[in-house]
């Protein structure tokens, strides 16, 4: 395999594990109805009149299955702070003593539930697509090397191939990873 091609499928491969690592992120911002501080942590708020990620102003911390803590390391920011999580619009309750702000997660209702349940899945489409683009980009750059002579056409069945039981590894892993979501979505 010449080092032309073995660059294209290293680049390959790690188009798809960012698309993939991409849909776990996303996933983590899926509420459940338990506390997950990632789904805080880079909410915009307005930090010393900058747009700054809730996460570079606090400590963020979860008090128990329902509840976080965010402790601001400068107190009078803390008005600000709330406003920036009641603006994220992320349907939990949010209250503040003058030192620290509570951020507590509702119970999801079973319709709650089936939307993200199919949020899930849109994302899960969405992360495939982007993968099978992907492909496409790499079969294209193959078939650019064999009409330049620079691989046979039986290298380039074989890299068809290669291609494609990446492709298809990295989608398994894709509905894999779908599968536990949304039974953690809908677990009561």
């Amino acid at each position: 395999m010449n080092e032309n091609v073995e660059m294209e499928m290293i680049d390959y491969e790690d188009k798809l594990q960012k698309a993939f690592d991409h849909l776990i992120d996303e996933y983590m911002l899926i509420r459940v109805g338990r506390a997950n501080p990632k789904m805080l942590e880079n909410i915009p708020v307005d930090y010393y009149g900058t747009r700054t990620p809730l996460k570079q102003t606090c400590n963020i911390t979860v008090q128990d299955a329902r509840m976080i803590i965010i402790s601001p390391w400068d107190v009078s920011t803390l008005r600000n702070l709330r406003a920036g999580i009641e603006a994220a619009n992320l349907g939990v309750s949010v209250s503040d003593d003058g030192k620290i702000i509570r951020v507590g997660f509702p119970i999801l209702t079973e319709e709650r539930r089936r939307e993200f349940s199919k949020d899930a899945k849109k994302l899960l489409e969405e992360s495939k697509v982007a993968m099978r683009n992907h492909r496409r980009d790499a079969l294209e750059s193959f078939k650019s090397m064999k009409k330049n002579a620079e691989l046979s056409e039986d290298e380039y069945n074989t890299l068809e191939k290669d291609v494609q039981k990446t492709l298809d590894s990295f989608t398994s892993k894709a509905d894999n990873a779908c599968e536990r979501k949304i039974a953690e979505i809908m677990e009561v």
